[in-house]
């Protein structure tokens, strides 16, 4: 299992538009995908799950992976949200 403490930096957030884009990276994954804000969990592959923890822009998450693909899942990840593509 992979954790990451990433800051936000997408522009808009995670709503809409970046989080469907999110969901469909995540997707691509076999590993397990979890997002983790104020102690609360939503799996990363879940639209309603990554909405209703409304990420906001420079706010501290963390990134958890478990799987065969783990390490790829964070990294491509964690950039996509850290918006240093």
């Amino acid at each position: 299992m992979l954790r990451k403490r990433i800051i936000v930096g997408l522009e808009h957030r995670l709503q809409a538009r970046n989080a469907t884009e999110f969901v469909q990276k995540a997707s691509t994954f076999e590993s397990d995908i979890t997002l983790m804000k104020n102690g609360v969990s939503v799996t990363a592959k879940s639209m309603m799950g990554v909405m209703c923890i409304a990420i906001r822009t420079k706010e501290d998450i963390t990134l958890v992976a478990e799987g065969i693909d783990e390490k790829l899942d964070v990294k491509n990840l964690g950039i996509f949200l850290s918006n240093k593509q």
